[in-house]
């Protein structure tokens, strides 16, 4: 079993940052991925980005060259660095690992609001 932990969400203005962490607990050797998700009001959940436990990353197109995904495998951390923010990057913000045997896990999620 992983458990995820998310948190660093908050509200913040047009063009601020914010940086979210993703703390995992558990079988952490059995980890393939990590990506961060986000979920908007009425729309579907879509990935934000992800990083491999080798170390290669993938991004959406929405949020490339704004948001850069980062791990610290010494404190089991995956981080969402998001600079430059939107009005439509206003979601909840979901990190899910991705277990080599085939299993998803989810965290609960963390609120980010981008508003004047």
């Amino acid at each position: 079993q992983v458990q995820l932990v998310e948190s660093g969400g908050g509200l913040v203005q047009p063009g601020g940052s914010l940086r979210l962490s993703c703390a995992a607990s558990g079988t952490i050797f059995s980890i393939n991925s990590i990506g961060w998700y986000r979920q908007a009001p009425g729309k579907e959940r879509e990935l934000v980005a992800r990083i491999t436990s080798g170390g290669t990353t993938n991004y959406a197109d929405s949020v490339k060259g704004r948001f850069t995904i980062s791990s610290n495998n010494a404190k089991n951390t995956v981080y969402l660095q998001m600079n430059s923010l939107k009005p439509e990057d206003t979601a909840v913000y979901y990190c899910k690992a991705q277990s080599r045997y085939g299993m998803d896990y989810w965290g609960k999620g963390t609120l980010v609001t981008v508003s004047s």
